[in-house]
């Protein structure tokens, strides 16, 4: 007689993939735009979420692109309407992330990536500790001084402050579960890193599961 299959064998070993939500940080002048620009032209299928600001454009910068360029008035209307799943004031400027565009995307199924600073990665830590947190960083301190000045935005002391903020921020690393290194001409290799972090995540044994 021939064995009859039992329903046990017949489950798939590669049940659908969970969504996943990858939340990008980093260094001010780590290159976080530019490696997220590189991404997009990848193709690579992942939704990208587009972060609230109140600070001016800088050259090159897109509206609707790099950022969503709006007043304080609005960014306070988000505020108090629970429209933003983190915000921060940051050297004197709002930054938030848009809460319903990680939702919809989540729930469709797709992939998210979201930028924020050190500061709304510990907040979104506390609210979505399963989401996959990456740090940004250039090999050492000497490169980040040299990037951002060749950047020409800040003035002497607001260099000094980012700088002394970005020793701060480096005590923030075990809230974080990789580090990318962003070395100077390199950016490739910075997003490939990225991409293979989102691979590895897909084979996990225990899928992260995002509950917005």
């Amino acid at each position: 007689m021939k064995p009859q299959m039992s329903h046990e064998g017949n489950t798939p070993l590669n049940p659908p993939a969970q969504p996943l939500l990858i939340v990008l940080s980093g260094l001010s002048g780590v290159g976080k735009d530019a490696v997220l620009t590189r991404l997009r032209q990848s193709s690579f299928p992942i939704e990208f979420i587009v972060t609230v600001t109140t600070r001016s454009p800088r050259a090159n910068e897109i509206d609707g692109i790099h950022y969503r360029f709006v007043s304080d008035t609005e960014v306070q209307q988000m505020i108090d309407r629970n429209e933003l799943l983190e915000w921060a004031n940051v050297y004197g400027n709002y930054y938030g992330v848009p809460r319903e565009p990680v939702k919809q995307a989540l729930d469709s199924g797709k992939d998210v990536i979201i930028k924020v600073d050190v500061q709304g990665a510990a907040t979104i830590k506390k609210i979505l500790p399963q989401a996959v947190f990456i740090f940004l960083a250039t090999p050492s301190m000497e490169e980040l001084e040299s990037r951002l000045k060749l950047r020409q935005t800040e003035t002497p002391e607001d260099l000094a402050l980012r700088l002394k903020t970005a020793e701060e921020e480096l005590q923030q690393l075990p809230l974080f579960d990789y580090i990318v290194f962003n070395r100077r001409g390199e950016i490739n290799r910075a997003v490939a890193d990225i991409e293979a972090i989102i691979t590895a995540e897909k084979c996990r044994v225990v899928p992260r599961e995002i509950t917005l």
